[in-house]
């Protein structure tokens, strides 16, 4: 997507494929860094085998994936694909939580820096948009910002047990 499209996102199938292209794009592009934020990643086509092997395409040296929900679990027990990609790549993705923010208070989007932002605007109806604008990539990092500045490390790699 180039830094002036705009592009509207209208339906489940729409934000799926969106969340797809946008993470071929960064494949391709070698973004440095990806960032996804949703309550529960609950509707994310994570477990997709090729998601993941995009996923898998995109990591290297010095690159970052960022992952913040209200909660992991969900995501745990439905994308078992990209929790074991997860466990593989752990030391370039860094899974964090806010306690104290309720679920609904968490936007739904992905940020390709540099690239593209995709936001779910309205989950219940799936209506969104997927831009190549700096400025809606420059909000989307605020309000990234804004949600890491109180969170905590959530989403351990793998499970300890006595």
């Amino acid at each position: 997507m180039n830094e002036d499209q705009l592009s509207q996102i209208a339906s489940r199938k729409d934000f799926h494929e969106a969340i797809r292209a946008a993470l071929a794009q960064a494949a391709d592009a070698g973004a440095s860094e990806i960032c996804l934020v949703d309550a529960d990643f609950d509707d994310w086509p994570l477990n997709e085998r090729a998601v993941v092997e995009t996923l898998a395409r995109w990591a290297a040296s010095r690159r970052r994936l960022l992952l913040f929900a209200h909660s992991f679990d969900e995501l745990a027990r439905s994308a078992p694909r990209f929790a074991e990609w997860r466990r593989q790549w752990s030391h370039i993705v860094q899974c964090r939580s806010d306690p104290e923010l309720e679920a609904q208070q968490i936007p739904s989007l992905l940020l390709v820096a540099g690239e593209v932002a995709v936001r779910l605007l309205d989950p219940v109806r799936y209506r969104g948009v997927v831009s190549g604008r700096a400025s809606d990539q420059v909000e989307c990092r605020e309000a990234i910002d804004a949600l890491l500045q109180r969170s905590v490390e959530a989403f351990p790699p793998t499970t300890l047990g006595l």
